[in-house]
């Protein structure tokens, strides 16, 4: 029995790093796009985490989060927001100015990169890092989200505010937001 499992775990190994190097090697945009679904997928997956840290497919999901090509940035996402569940995987992205990275992607076009990055900064809040995460730009962003018409955008930033900021932080940020819509920044003369 033992060796069944040994041999389905180099198996497994051999064949990510297959699609490793095949990204690697490949020119071809399709190509490239098809194996990062497959390892973001593979990413969901706990048994293949040992591997993919060795094969440092963090790194490639964080370097696609540059890319112009919109696929790769999406599947990139969804690799690192499965990757950042575990613990490792999140100090190699929060070491690897991953907040900052995943950030810049709040402003994407495509919603499932956006559910992604708000996911993936909730995987990243540690005690270390709550405090960049928790910006007041990002919980304006999240406030914004929240009055989103998808269900889903406003439920995940609605889950962001409660879970990673304080009522305080929330509180600052609504008003900064409110101070922001004042004509042109000029103060309002009081009453």
């Amino acid at each position: 029995m033992w060796k069944r499992g040994s041999s389905e775990s180099s198996d497994r190994f051999e064949y990510l790093q297959t699609l490793v190097t095949e990204f690697q090697d490949t020119d071809s945009d399709e190509a490239k796009e098809q194996v990062l679904a497959n390892l973001a997928n593979f990413a969901y997956d706990p048994k293949n985490m040992e591997y993919l840290k060795e094969l440092q497919v963090t790194d490639l999901f964080l370097d696609m989060l540059t890319e112009e090509n919109d696929n790769f940035v999406e599947f990139g996402m969804g690799g690192l927001c499965n990757l950042s569940m575990d613990p490792e995987c999140r100090d190699m992205i929060l070491q690897s100015s991953g907040i900052s990275l995943v950030t810049n992607r709040l402003s994407s076009r495509r919603e499932e990169t956006v559910l992604s990055a708000i996911t993936i900064l909730m995987n990243l809040t540690t005690a270390s890092s709550r405090s960049e995460i928790t910006d007041p730009a990002i919980l304006q962003c999240m406030l914004r989200f929240s009055l989103s018409e998808s269900p889903r955008l406003r439920n995940l930033a609605a889950v962001f505010l409660q879970d990673c900021c304080s009522e305080e932080q929330v509180a600052r940020a609504e008003q900064q937001m409110q101070g922001q819509q004042t004509a042109v920044g000029i103060p309002l003369p009081k009453e």
